[in-house]
């Protein structure tokens, strides 16, 4: 493996510099190899008539595109640390990543440019912005030819991304990745995965999550195989666009694939082309994984990461091995344990902490040592804040957050079950149960569910169906019905946020 990304892009560049990397469904744009390395050291040197220092963070505030991944690419070549703006955050949280990231320079895409105007008026210091064009990538706004050779060669301790988490309790911590921590979890998916040159990967998650960025560009890129790139996730033309671009994976989250197996759009699969599709980012129901793969006939290999691991720490293996349905799988490319309140290892079965160690493993959080410090441990473990167990194959089992646990009459109740119980009935969509304050018993169990497009249910009957598989103790005491659940940019339902949406002030 390349120590760092500018030396992967000319490895991919001198070994397949007519193969082509990039390639938009929207408008049948390509991008090959040997372009890559062109534009990325172009948009280095651009970065350095700037004056800006090495290691210097630059935003990026654009939706899924070449442009974007060429200015990643850029970014990172020129030894600078890529900070992608979540876009779905809202104008306060953008200001305080602005802010507290240090940026100076932002690179914007047209469609943003308005919300990116409005988050800056907060910022104490000089911000410039640069349009960003979602083909062609940064708009100059100078004619002075820069010089044709990057000011800075990065290593691979580099810091080379700066991806700020959620933040659903609190502002949002920006997590340092270097080059080997980027190129070692573009490596755990191509290992994960057996993925080849010959693969043509689709990103239809922003990759201003660690999701997208980390999996399907850091993957393609290391393996340099294909990437096709929409703009945006469309479940009307979703296997389309597949077939017409001769995709042969994809990753997606829960919601996407619920969302595209209750489509009831006629479609078209290869089938000896399309292998194997992946879900991340949060829990997958074992309703919705049977069913989707009974409908399409495609494998999803279910996987786990973080931002902090620069995305998959687990995976189920590739078929023909046995999968486990409702695990994310063993360890691949890094070390896992399960740890108990001192992060030592627990018995098989016996329910912990996950813990991660391995070269994808973050450098820390930026400026907030002591949170870095609780988060790492002297040993090198990365306490994820997950509860799971691992039976004696290797496979993890996650419960829930240690956060997100209800503990009822001092009783521990995961989540989880009792999402994938409602999960089962045939008239939900949607399901996450959550905490809410009880003089009874400290804490009480409540959902709230989001019914599937014409269908219908109510409230006793989906209470009576829980009591049947969870019992009273474990099932909600009341279950909201809503148009849609808060999720982050990773479509992970925010369990912490559903208590204010339904009892507080929305």
């Amino acid at each position: 493996m390349t120590s760092t990304i500018a030396c992967q892009i000319d490895a991919n560049a001198a070994g397949g510099p007519d193969d082509v990397w990039l390639t938009s469904p929207d408008t049948a744009q390509t991008v090959a190899w040997h372009e890559v390395a062109l534009r990325a050291r172009d948009i280095a040197c651009h970065l350095d008539a700037l004056d800006l220092p090495l290691g210097a963070p630059v935003a990026v505030a654009a939706q899924n595109s070449i442009g974007s991944c060429l200015t990643f690419a850029g970014i990172t070549y020129g030894g600078y640390l890529a900070t992608p703006l979540n876009l779905v955050a809202g104008v306060k949280v953008l200001s305080y990543v602005i802010n507290h990231s240090g940026v100076t320079v932002i690179l914007v895409s047209d469609d943003y440019r308005s919300l990116i105007e409005q988050a800056v008026r907060s910022v104490d210091r000089a911000i410039t912005l640069i349009p960003l064009d979602t083909e062609a990538g940064p708009v100059w706004l100078t004619d002075t030819q820069p010089e044709t050779v990057p000011r800075h060669v990065p290593t691979a301790e580099t810091a080379g991304l700066l991806m700020y988490t959620s933040g659903t309790t609190g502002n949002p911590k920006g997590v340092i990745l270097t080059h080997k921590n980027l190129l070692a979890a573009g490596n755990n998916v191509v290992i994960g995965h057996n993925i080849t040159a010959a693969d043509t990967g689709m990103c239809v998650l922003p990759i201003y999550h660690i999701n997208g960025l980390c999996v399907t560009v850091m993957g393609t890129l290391v393996s340099a195989s294909g990437l096709v790139i929409p703009y945006r996730f469309s479940v009307s033309g979703f296997w389309r666009q597949v077939r017409a671009n001769n995709v042969s994976w994809f990753s997606a989250v829960p919601t996407l694939f619920a969302y595209l197996l209750n489509d009831e759009t006629q479609v078209i699969i290869d089938r000896d082309r399309l292998r194997f599709s992946r879900s991340a980012s949060a829990p997958l129901s074992p309703e919705i994984h049977r069913q989707f793969e009974e409908k399409f006939g495609i494998p999803i290999i279910e996987t786990m990461g973080l931002t902090e691991t620069g995305a998959q720490i687990l995976s189920n293996p590739m078929p023909p091995a046995i999968r486990r349905i409702g695990s994310p799988g063993v360890a691949v490319g890094n070390e896992v344990m399960i740890g108990d309140d001192f992060q030592r290892g627990v018995p098989v079965s016996q329910t912990g902490e996950i813990l991660v160690r391995g070269d994808n493993v973050m450098q820390g959080y930026l400026n907030q040592p002591e949170e870095t410090a609780k988060t790492i441990t002297a040993e090198g473990w990365l306490r994820t804040g997950d509860l799971g167990h691992m039976d004696e194959d290797g496979f993890v089992f996650v419960t829930g957050r240690i956060k997100e646990l209800i503990i009822k009459g001092g009783e521990n109740i995961a989540p989880r079950e009792v999402d994938e119980v409602l999960l089962e009935h045939e008239a939900v969509l949607e399901a996450a149960a959550f905490a809410v304050p009880c003089a009874n018993y400290g804490q009480r169990v409540e959902a709230g569910i989001r019914l599937k497009p014409g269908r219908e249910a109510s409230e006793d009957a989906l209470s009576a169906h829980c009591v049947a598989r969870l019992g009273k103790f474990k099932s909600p005491d009341m279950i909201h019905f809503l148009e849609d659940l808060p999720k982050g940019p990773s479509g992970k339902v925010q369990r912490l946020k559903l208590f204010d949406l339904v009892h507080g002030d929305g």
